[in-house]
């Protein structure tokens, strides 16, 4: 879906843990930030960077900012499938 911004999303792992293996964050997935009014549900799959990936927990909509009336994104996490 065109207009959508993508982040990671970075994990620190716990200091001296096996995750850590020197490093200081862990990129575990994506928050996406989609136009106002899209319809994503827990069950979609989308193609992030050429990665399929699932979308995990409830997608939230910001809904209307109270200052100026405009609809704000909407917003879910999403984590590349594996198995």
């Amino acid at each position: 879906m065109p207009g959508c911004v993508v982040s990671p999303r970075a994990e620190t792992p716990q200091v001296g843990g096996e995750q850590q293996q020197a490093r200081d964050t862990v990129i575990v997935g994506f928050t996406v930030y989609a136009p106002p009014g899209s319809d994503w549900r827990t069950t979609d799959q989308v193609r992030i960077r050429g990665e399929l990936c699932e979308i995990t927990g409830e997608p939230g909509d910001w809904g209307r900012n109270p200052f100026t009336g405009t609809r704000g994104p909407v917003q879910f996490a999403a984590d590349r499938v594996t198995g």
